[in-house]
């Protein structure tokens, strides 16, 4: 642990590392300083939204909770870490030769409140709300100052809230952006309406975008993010919603057109089988203990992956660990002694398979058998991939025929199919595997689209609704069925974060296919997976974290919100 800080060790290079560009004049200028005016430049200073929006804080250490809060109903948690002080940093505009006041309330042990590379001031020990403030002088030519929060190493989670830098905005820019475009409605509850639109442009930098319910302020998103969702709303009611773009400088759009919306009633959504089963691998990546992120999320439900084939046509987990009396089994018993359960995920992409390797349906049946009465399960999937089992008309024939055998002599259980797509729905054998299960009269509950590893650059959240909504098309078109039905028996397994192909899946993107997937009560929400659920911005595609700036968890949290 690093030592506790003293009153000199406050100019660390650590402690103010960032904007190294941006110096804060502290000698005379030619000219006397301007004295600030009182206004607030800070974006979300109270942490109202209930965002982050327009903060950016290290390592995903950075939330917003309810308690305890100096006004209002939301603060900032800074959750410092035995390497990480959690720094809350937000950059503004604003003039050069000019007197600023920063002050915000703080609370925890070894508090700091600054500008980065200028002036700071910190408290070692706040048991209750403390106000802090400094004042700077800007340099003559500046234009830009980063304000920050942070904790120090090891001391624990600080909070801070109603922050405040008061002065003249920034007076160079005067361009607005330009109104966001293409304002739409992607999904709704009783409770909950899903927005996007089309980026607007400006000519130093869109920093946030203002959603309006009404007159009324509803939401705060940050400026690369095309998409919002406004909650608390009342069921069977009309609304109407714009978008306004802001820049640094404060210059704000016009209103966008309005979106009416009218949110659900709140009915009970189609019965039937509903899963939110995020991907658990014991095979690498450090797996979790599940219990902690059942703890830490609600999540009820694991797909566990993956089994295969071993000495021909009998089941173990990847290919090498016994389904009883390993890790594995270990591992599912924990699960259920929490309150949750699991469901197998049989196949994948890669390694021996038991589709190739058991010879008829009925060997492949008995197979799939040995891992129910293993565990004594409610419902096994199979992911059917690659060119041995997914582009194999004979081994599709032989999955489904068997999954037909282990319905009729398990009452109850229910059967997942998981295949890949294209973004507009079903490929070729995605559509055989779905015609030949009614053909064959399999009676399949759940068939589960993989929308990922489309290409770099792709629109995940657009992908992944055509994808799905294709898929529907297709579900009714061989069953007969309506809409509800269709979405019943649709499930949706994305990857979080990074993925194979470079696609970024953030945890706004994938709040939205989750409100998505409420709004039209699909049957399943999973993704790949929680080994990879924790942060690592910038660190690629790897087995231990998703690539991107997140909290521990925050995709399984987000999945266990689906509810169908």
């Amino acid at each position: 642990m690093r030592t506790r800080p003293g009153p000199r060790s406050r100019t660390r290079t650590r402690l103010f590392s960032g904007l190294g560009a941006t110096v804060l004049a502290a000698a005379a200028a030619l000219t006397a300083p301007t004295t600030a005016q009182a206004a607030n430049l800070l974006t979300n200073p109270g942490f109202e939204t209930g965002t982050l929006s327009g903060w950016s804080c290290s390592g995903g250490l950075g939330s917003v909770v309810s308690s305890p809060v100096h006004g209002g109903s939301k603060a900032l948690a800074g959750a410092a870490s035995a390497s990480d002080n959690a720094k809350c940093t937000q950059t503004v505009a604003v003039q050069p030769n000019t007197a600023y006041t920063l002050s915000g309330w703080v609370r925890g042990s070894y508090v700091y409140l600054g500008v980065t590379g200028g002036t700071s001031t910190w408290t070692p020990s706040a048991t209750a709300y403390t106000k802090l403030s400094v004042s700077f002088t800007t340099g003559a030519s500046q234009t830009s100052a980063q304000i920050y929060l942070n904790g120090w190493y090891g001391q624990g989670t600080y909070y801070a809230d109603d922050i405040s830098l008061d002065g003249p905005g920034g007076s160079s820019d005067t361009v607005a952006p330009t109104v966001p475009a293409n304002p739409a409605s992607t999904g709704k509850t009783s409770s909950t309406v899903s927005l996007s639109w089309t980026a607007s442009t400006d000519n130093v930098g869109v920093t946030a975008y203002d959603v309006y319910q009404g007159g009324n302020l509803a939401t705060t998103v940050g400026g690369t993010s095309t998409s919002a969702t406004v909650t608390g709303l009342n069921p069977a009611t009309a609304y109407s919603f714009t978008v306004k773009a802001r820049d640094l400088a404060g210059n704000t759009s016009a209103a966008s057109a309005p979106v009416p919306v009218t949110t659900d009633n709140g009915t009970p959504p189609p019965p039937g089988f509903k899963q939110a089963a995020p991907y658990l691998y014991l095979g690498w990546g450090e797996p979790p203990a599940p219990a902690t992120v059942m703890s830490a999320t609600g999540i009820k439900w694991f797909t566990m992956a993956f089994i295969l084939a071993q000495n021909g046509c009998n089941p173990a987990w990847d290919s090498q660990r016994p389904l009883l009396g390993g890790v594995d089994q270990s591992t599912i018993a924990a699960i259920r002694a929490a309150g949750g359960d699991v469901v197998p995920s049989i196949g994948g992409w890669s390694g021996n398979k038991l589709g190739p390797n058991c010879s008829t349906p009925e060997a492949l049946a008995g197979a799939y058998q040995k891992v129910i009465d293993a565990y004594g399960l409610k419902a096994i999937d199979v992911d059917i991939e690659n060119s041995d089992e997914f582009e194999n008309a004979t081994v599709q024939d032989r999955i489904i025929n068997a999954l037909k055998i282990v319905k009729t002599n398990n009452p109850g259980l229910r059967t997942i199919l998981t295949f890949g797509t294209s973004t507009t729905g079903p490929t070729s054998w995605g559509n055989r595997l779905i015609e030949q299960s009614k053909a064959l009269n399999a009676n399949i509950d759940v068939f589960t689209v993989m929308p990922f590893d489309f290409g770099g650059g792709a629109d995940m959240y657009g992908s992944t609704i055509g994808a799905a909504e294709g898929l529907k098309t297709k579900l009714k078109s061989v069953f007969g069925w309506d809409d509800a039905t269709a979405y019943a028996h649709l499930g949706i397994s994305g990857m979080n974060g990074l993925s194979d192909q470079q696609e970024v899946t953030g945890v706004d993107i994938w709040t939205r296919i989750r409100d998505w997937s409420n709004a039209h009560h699909t049957a399943r929400l999973a993704f790949w997976s929680v080994n990879r659920d924790r942060p690592c911005p910038g660190g690629g595609v790897v087995e231990t974290c998703s690539g991107i700036a997140q909290n521990n968890w925050q995709f399984t949290s987000i999945t266990a919100g689906f509810t169908g």
